[in-house]
């Protein structure tokens, strides 16, 4: 059996970066397919970067052809779209749903999704309201496999930089460790173990919608360690 090609949407974000360093080590995948709005210059000969148009379906679908599984970090912010819902759900709902039926098109059986503790479809919050429809709105695409993390605050190193969300994590990583039983899956979690468990989640073969929260990302992410 040859190895997988595996497809990341959002390789340049907090998650999406620690997805691509660790599969581009993994032995289970002979290449790492980006997908990317701007050039970026791969670093690694086992990366193929693709440019594509989020707004062109056909872009999505070439960019798509013969992979195995499609891991999905993309995300943005009302800071980073101005205030504009209409963009944020643009990017947050209408990218991933794009590429979810374009990776059916393709052949593609397996997707892996960023989504956010606590989405809801009916919720009052925008951020909660956008996550739970774009997860409603993927499971209705009928893909075999659809692995939904649903992490809280992350703990990692952006980019650029968030004030709040800085605040937030010097505040929560130590009351993190007061939260237990079922509060346990609002801990905030680092973003490396929620890629690790990503990539976890996909190695067992299986069909259905699973979802994941604190402690099922945390022992994924465990177990991919021990396995590597």
């Amino acid at each position: 059996m040859g190895k997988k090609t595996a497809a990341i949407v959002g390789s340049g974000g907090l998650i999406g970066s620690h997805l691509l360093r660790h599969l581009l080590d993994d032995r289970e995948y002979g290449t790492i397919r980006t997908l990317m709005r701007w050039p970026a210059a791969p670093t690694h000969p086992r990366q193929e970067e693709k440019l594509v148009d989020f707004n062109d379906a056909e872009s999505i679908l070439l960019a798509l052809t013969d992979v195995d599984v499609v891991f999905c970090a993309i995300g943005t912010t009302l800071k980073k779209v101005g205030g504009d819902k209409k963009r944020y759900w643009q990017i947050d709902h209408d990218i991933p749903l794009r590429v979810c039926r374009m990776a059916l098109e393709a052949g593609c059986r397996e997707m892996a999704m960023v989504s956010a503790i606590g989405a809801n479809s009916n919720s009052s919050n925008f951020y909660l309201q956008l996550k739970g429809k774009t997860e409603e709105d993927l499971i209705a695409t009928g893909i075999p496999v659809l692995h939904l993390m649903q992490p809280s605050l992350l703990l990692g190193d952006r980019n650029e930089k968030r004030r709040m969300e800085a605040i937030s994590q010097r505040i929560m990583k130590p009351a993190s460790a007061l939260l237990s039983g079922s509060w346990s899956k609002y801990k905030a979690i680092d973003a490396g173990d929620v890629a690790r468990a990503m990539i976890e989640a996909v190695r067992v073969p299986r069909t259905g919608v699973f979802r994941y929260t604190w402690k099922e990302m945390m022992e994924l992410s465990d177990q991919y360690t021990s396995d590597s």
